[in-house]
C-alpha cells in the first residue's frame, strides 16, 4: 500500500486496479518508491499548468517522493502574478497527475485507492480526484477536504447531470486513513461509484454518461 501525504492544498493519488485482469496495476504499489520510478507514471503540476481554482499556485520543489510515500506542502508567499481569471496567490505547493488517461471501458472498471495523511483546516483543500481529459464536466471527487473538518465525495456527470454530494465527519485528521474508491461500467453509458472510508462505505452514486470518457487522476 502507497503512503501519501497530502499537507498542502491540491490533490494527489495513489494506484488504480483495472477490473479486468491485465499485468498488474494501471500505476504500480512502487511508483513513490523513488524519483526514477515516479517520473515513469507521473508528472508534476496540472496537465494544464500550475493555476487551477484556488489561492495556491503549484511548484515542483513542494513534492517529494520516496520509501513508497509522496508528501505535498506548502509555503505562504507574497508577490506572486494573480491566475489568468484574477484570483490571487498566497500560497505555493504541490501537486502531480498520472500521464495515463483512465477510461472506464464497457463491462469494466478501476478501484482507486490508497492511504491518505490530509488536514481539514480552515483554508486548506486537499483533494483526490479524477476529471475530465477532454472537457469538463466530467469529475469524481475521489476525496475532499475542504477545511470544515469533513471529507466530501461528489460526482458530477455530463448533458446537464447535477453534482452529487456526500459529506461525512472526518475523525482523526492527524492519523492515516484508507480511501478506496469503486468506479465501474452501469449500464454502458453511465458509472456506478462506490466511496469507502476506512473499510466502511459512505456513499453509491452515478456519474451520468461518464463510461467511455477518458479522465486525468
Amino acid at each position: 500500500m502507497l503512503y501519501l501525504t497530502i499537507t498542502a492544498l491540491l490533490f494527489c493519488i495513489v494506484s488504480a486496479t483495472p477490473l479486468e485482469k491485465r499485468n498488474g496495476y494501471k500505476i504500480p504499489s512502487t511508483s513513490f518508491d523513488s524519483q526514477a520510478t515516479f517520473d515513469k507514471y507521473w508528472s508534476y503540476n496540472y496537465p494544464w499548468g500550475t493555476d487551477h481554482n484556488g489561492g495556491a499556485r503549484m511548484n515542483k520543489a513542494h513534492v517529494a517522493v520516496g520509501g513508497g510515500q509522496l508528501t505535498l506542502t506548502a509555503d505562504k508567499v507574497s508577490g506572486q502574478a494573480p491566475t489568468s481569471g484574477g484570483l490571487a496567490i498566497n500560497y505555493l505547493s504541490g501537486t502531480v497527475y498520472a500521464k495515463e488517461y483512465f477510461t472506464i471501458a464497457k463491462g469494466g472498471g478501476y478501484d482507486f485507492k490508497g492511504q491518505f495523511l490530509a488536514s481539514t483546516t480552515k483554508g486548506t483543500w486537499p483533494a483526490f480526484w479524477l476529471t475530465g481529459a477532454n472537457s469538463w464536466p466530467p469529475e469524481i471527487d475521489l476525496a475532499e477536504w475542504k477545511g470544515s473538518g469533513k471529507i466530501s465525495f461528489n460526482t458530477l456527470g455530463v448533458s446537464g447531470a447535477a453534482w452529487v454530494t456526500k459529506d461525512v465527519t472526518y475523525s482523526n485528521p492527524g492519523s492515516f486513513h484508507n480511501i478506496l474508491v469503486e468506479v465501474r461500467d452501469g449500464n454502458g453509458v453511465d458509472a456506478t461509484i462506490k466511496f469507502y472510508l476506512d473499510g466502511a462505505l459512505q456513499s453509491t452514486q452515478t456519474g451520468k454518461g461518464m463510461v467511455g470518457l477518458p479522465f486525468w487522476l
